[in-house]
């Protein structure tokens, strides 16, 4: 027996398996297509000065990151509608939207911290607060109401 998970879900599970990761889910009272193209453009974590893509290849994307604390990250992972999984050697940043059963609005999961090299762990330290202030900022790029819900699910 199988069962399909929704984006959502599937986050959960990846974060499931990195120790110290917190998953922050909100819900944004827009249309997944508007979530999801200003998501997708990745420039809405808080703790990022600038995003660059390097490169794509169907769904694998490699992106050159710059912290507002001066570090750079190489990433690479996969970006589909809805989902969002990248790493570098000291980051991992994860994301999933999907609309809600009415579509008027998104659900949206957030997750990600400073990876400790070598072992599947991120320092938890602060990363729930970074999380939802992510959402807010995404929502604020909407042009829309503050996001409900937040924290761990």
């Amino acid at each position: 027996m199988t069962h399909d998970l929704d984006t959502i879900r599937r986050l959960h599970v990846m974060a499931a398996g990195v120790r110290g990761a917190r998953v922050a889910e909100h819900v944004l009272p827009a249309p997944f297509e508007d979530v999801w193209q200003a998501m997708s453009a990745l420039d809405f974590l808080p703790d990022l000065e600038r995003i660059r893509i390097l490169r794509t290849d169907g769904e694998r994307l490699e992106a050159l990151a710059l912290s507002k604390y001066g570090f750079r990250a190489h990433l690479r992972g996969y970006r589909r509608p809805g989902w969002c999984w990248l790493q570098s050697r000291f980051l991992i940043a994860g994301m999933a939207a999907a609309p809600t059963p009415d579509g008027a609005a998104t659900r949206i999961a957030l997750t990600g911290g400073v990876r400790i090299p070598t072992r599947a762990a991120v320092v938890p330290f602060g990363t729930l607060r970074e999380l939802d202030h992510a959402a807010h900022r995404l929502s604020a790029r909407l042009d829309r109401p503050g996001p409900t819900g937040h924290g761990e699910r």
